[in-house]
């Protein structure tokens, strides 16, 4: 089966489970062959990205600068692999392409440059940069009587940025109600736990005290994912605050909740071990377009 012929109307949690098994290990893939890191941080936002983009967002692969999209940044920039690999597998370029990240010329750097790919919303990386420019779409959104909706994909640690706080005002203010953020709360930073580094719980109570309609969510379970993302806009008159419960490295067992895969590469027996796990004989591998 392709990911791309899996459309928003057929699509069912169990072929989207095995999607995000097969973009994880494409990660694993993608990180050892260019010998990039970040990978525990890619890893636990792919169900998010697999929810959004196979099921909840209105865009068109075939058009993606349609003025009437739903638009998807994903601000933490570093995780750039599990964007790519999503755009891919959803049919906004070859597949084929994902075997050139990092590389010299590629247009797939380790972090998304400007307009580098069809479905890159926005160059990202600098953290604290994805919401305010975020919130800019969906207030020219609600000038120009648009109905597209915006969805932000932030990290935990991006969170420690003020420019995020200032946007975190502004937005209720002029009731950007289309305007949505997923944060990816693995609860690590690069340099130790999330909550150690800066004071961030409880996150969905200091976003609701900023004007925000908030809510937790499991950011594994795809059916609670599809659901939260789908409620956007909520009929609060607020912007949506979804803070998703993640695992750092999530899905390679000996990657889990360990942070030295902030910046470790997959060695060839790890890419081989982490086959094991994603890729069972029992359960097969999605297709994936290769032209």
């Amino acid at each position: 089966m392709n990911p791309n012929d899996i459309g928003q109307a057929q699509a069912s949690l169990a072929e989207l489970e095995l999607l995000a098994r097969q973009i994880r290990f494409k990660l694993v893939e993608m990180s050892h062959a260019a010998g990039t890191p970040h990978l525990g941080s890619a890893l636990s936002c792919v169900d998010i990205l697999v929810a959004a983009y196979w099921w909840v967002l209105r865009v068109d692969p075939q058009q993606p600068n349609d003025p009437l999209r739903d638009r998807c940044i994903l601000s933490k920039g570093h995780a750039a692999t599990t964007l790519y690999a999503t755009l891919a597998y959803r049919g906004f370029f070859p597949a084929s392409l994902l075997d050139t990240y990092a590389q010299h010329r590629s247009p797939l750097a380790e972090h998304p440059g400007p307009n580098c790919a069809p479905g890159v919303e926005l160059a990202t990386g600098s953290l604290g940069h994805g919401l305010p420019v975020g919130l800019g779409m969906a207030l020219a959104g609600k000038i120009q009587h648009q109905d597209y909706r915006v969805f932000v994909v932030m990290s935990d640690g991006e969170c420690n940025e003020g420019s995020v706080w200032e946007a975190a005002m502004f937005a209720p203010n002029q009731g950007l109600d289309r305007l949505a953020i997923i944060v990816d709360y693995n609860k690590w930073q690069a340099t130790g736990r999330s909550n150690e580094i800066m004071a961030l719980a409880s996150l969905a109570r200091k976003w609701e005290a900023f004007g925000w309609s908030a809510s937790e969510v499991d950011g594994h379970d795809l059916s609670a994912l599809i659901q939260a993302l789908s409620g956007v806009p909520d009929g609060s008159g607020k912007p949506v605050a979804i803070i998703a419960h993640t695992t750092k490295g999530k899905g390679v067992s000996f990657m889990e909740d360990d942070n030295n895969w902030h910046y470790r590469v997959p060695k060839a027996a790890e890419v081989e071990a982490a086959r094991q796990e994603l890729c069972p004989p029992d359960r097969g591998l999605l297709g994936r377009r290769s032209t």
